[in-house]
């Protein structure tokens, strides 16, 4: 029997469902096509360099405003807010669409305001769908499951690139014709999830959270944008935002730049470079399916996360330290690889639904996202000025390795007490909390007269 009912609540013991798992898979697929769309982006880059001329800055810019970084950092805000005002479905069932035609941009791109409007619109489709689509899984997810099943959003994750690197490598010899190829791949995977997800319905926390608003009779007081930045949600923002940029920012790097990077300081050629990028997502996939989705949910959180940390820490050891080449590369991606699945944007998409009530869930996470991605997006313009200089990759992964060591003190000390527990239990001690403080605040206004 289906204990989900047509909105795909569940008791927060039960066990996923067949339809539960279903929908989560292809609400994932905004995690798929956005670092496939990334990787793909980072693997034509050197083509795309030679073909039209592009000089470093021009590359800069070009990577700063992609699916990397600004156009997903606007798109993000725009689709979390709106879904948070108008239902989860509204942004998932078209968004999709708006990817696909920025794909064609790029697949048919024979100049550079051709290649960057389909960039820029490409990276708005992606970023709405992001904050949407996560907050959909953990709305229909019962609470001892919701880390398993964000993991799936994770795995979709690693293997979009997986599979966009591998087309990369296998079609390397043709050039810059098989990076348009791996292009139109993202087009044919985004067209084939919009039908798909046609099926889905709007989430039942979603539903229930607007129809108790409306029963107030005060429905603007539900999701108010300012909510955000007061009292438990604002620390919950600082924290989610900081975790994340700091983390993606060396994530961005690697995922946008490697082969870039190798190419240019290792001797790297374009297929050996590109495959060693797809070994990275390889040992994530595997490591967010065979260790976090099982440890996500249970009391293991800390030593899975502190673990994760140091291991990306000496990820970028390797490149300060020693000589680049393909045998440093890889240790980097090998220990980069694991550690991201233990300690990375998998518990960032965890705690930004487990962190903020539902009316404000979608819209918070796309203004930490959009932080990140614009933090990144800046960062992205002077990576390749960086390496050209006498600063070089050295000095660039040092700085790196100095904000994965403030992202492993910020998660360890801030992690919140969350995991297994429900949402609506979480929401109603966020709700107890905000009472709390506003009485509080109050007497100190009172205390102040």
């Amino acid at each position: 029997m289906d204990t989900t009912g047509s909105s795909g609540s569940a008791p927060n013991d039960a066990s996923p469902t067949r339809k539960q798992w279903k929908w989560t898979a292809l609400a994932s697929m905004a995690s798929y096509i956005d670092a496939g769309s990334i990787v793909a982006a980072a693997a034509g880059l050197p083509l795309w360099e030679a073909f039209l001329g592009l000089d470093s800055t021009v590359v800069g810019l070009l990577t700063a405003f992609s699916s990397n970084a600004i156009s997903a950092a606007i798109g993000a805000l725009i689709g979390g807010r709106l879904g948070d005002k108008f239902g989860r479905k509204r942004i998932y069932a078209w968004d999709l669409l708006v990817f696909a035609f920025g794909i064609l941009w790029i697949v048919f791109a024979m100049n550079l305001p051709m290649l960057f409007i389909g960039y820029v619109i490409v990276g708005l489709a992606v970023g709405a769908d992001l904050p949407t689509s996560l907050a959909l899984i953990a709305e229909f997810s019962p609470g001892r499951s919701r880390g398993r099943l964000i993991g799936v959003a994770q795995v979709a994750w690693s293997l979009g690139p997986m599979v966009t690197l591998l087309l990369a490598f296998a079609l390397a010899p043709l050039g810059l014709l098989g990076v348009r190829i791996v292009f139109a791949h993202l087009f044919v995977v985004a067209l084939v999830t919009w039908y798909l997800r046609r099926g889905m319905v709007e989430s039942a926390h979603w539903q229930q959270a607007r129809q108790a608003a409306l029963d107030s009779g005060n429905p603007l007081a539900a999701g108010r944008l300012r909510d955000v930045f007061t009292g438990r949600n604002l620390r919950a923002l600082v924290f989610t935002g900081g975790l994340y940029a700091l983390w993606n920012t060396v994530a961005g790097t690697n995922g946008a730049f490697l082969p870039y990077i190798l190419q240019h300081t290792g001797n790297v050629d374009q297929a050996t470079s590109v495959a060693i990028q797809a070994f990275n997502y390889l040992l994530t996939m595997l490591a967010v399916a065979l260790v976090f989705m099982p440890m996500a949910d249970g009391g293991r959180r800390k030593p899975l996360f502190a673990f994760g940390a140091v291991l990306q820490i000496a990820a970028f050891g390797c490149f300060v330290f020693l000589p680049i080449g393909v045998g440093v590369a890889i240790a980097n991606v090998a220990l980069f690889g694991i550690g991201a699945a233990f300690a990375g944007e998998s518990f960032y998409k965890l705690w930004s639904q487990e962190m903020f009530p539902t009316m404000l869930r979608g819209t918070a996470q796309g203004i930490t996202f959009a932080f990140a991605r614009i933090v990144l997006g800046i960062w992205s313009f002077l990576v390749p000025l960086m390496i050209a200089s006498s600063f070089g990759l050295a000095g660039m992964a040092a700085i790196m390795m100095g904000m994965l060591v403030l992202f492993a003190v910020i998660g360890l000390f801030g992690m919140p007490d969350s995991a297994g527990r429900s949402l609506q239990a979480l929401e109603q001690e966020l709700s107890t909390s905000g009472t709390a403080e506003s009485v509080d605040s109050d007497r100190e206004i009172k205390g102040a007269e």
